[in-house]
């Protein structure tokens, strides 16, 4: 008897859920309907979404939400669509909406590789942003990371021409894999002179990143232009 191999679906997380506080919960019951998107399998319209024309940045995994909420006020002129599985950090990233009242922010909690194919519009996004994502650091998993060809292949639809690719790793393993697997593709250029940029300054430095710092460990930024 022959088996058959099957391909396995690359997804962009795995379920690792924490306990909601109160706050988390008390946001995600009363803060839901107005900040996030609903579980429809439509088409987003993201102008009418935002309620206005404007570039539209998708980031995949934004953990607490922090950066995210700090990147929204900073830059007024955009309007951006997080997406996050764990629930304790879309409640933080609904408090946080709230608190600064971030007109231009909105969440999504579900996978993103699944929103992306079917509720993303082609030639839509200005920017795609993806920082520290599981580095699946042990080799027999590296199959298990987001950035492989056939997911650069959908962001590369996804974004405008001219738009950008945005990713951040402190795993130099990651940061080579996701330099080798992205320059593959044509449809991508680098903007780096040395294959890295510098943290650019619109990413912030978020406290997870400040304490590798201190440890010595490195970062890296990659940053390409659809073309």
């Amino acid at each position: 008897m022959t088996e058959q191999k099957k391909h396995r679906t690359i997804r962009s997380f795995v379920k690792r859920e924490g306990r909601l506080t109160p706050g988390q919960q008390r946001a995600i019951d009363e803060l839901w309907p107005k900040y996030a998107l609903d579980d429809a399998k439509t088409v987003i319209d993201l102008d009418k979404l935002f309620n206005r024309k404007a570039p539209k940045v998708i980031e995949i995994g934004f953990g607490n939400g922090a950066s995210l909420a700090e990147m929204a006020k900073n830059q007024p002129e955009h309007d951006f669509l997080g997406i996050e599985v764990h629930r304790p950090g879309v409640g933080q990233l609904l408090n946080l909406i709230e608190q600064e009242q971030l007109s231009n922010l909105r969440v999504a909690c579900t996978d993103a590789v699944e929103l992306l194919k079917h509720r993303i519009t082609d030639n839509s996004l200005a920017r795609l942003q993806l920082y520290f994502p599981d580095p699946w650091h042990k080799k027999r998993h590296h199959k298990r990371r987001i950035i492989q060809p056939e997911f650069v292949k959908l962001l590369a639809q996804k974004i405008k021409p001219n738009g950008h690719l945005h990713m951040a790793t402190d795993w130099q393993h990651y940061a080579e894999q996701m330099l080798e697997d992205v320059s593959e593709n044509t449809d991508f250029q680098n903007c780096a002179e040395h294959d890295y940029i510098p943290r650019p300054d619109y990413r912030p430095l978020t406290k997870f990143e400040q304490r590798g710092h201190k440890l010595g460990h490195g970062v890296w930024d990659l940053l390409y232009k659809r073309q």
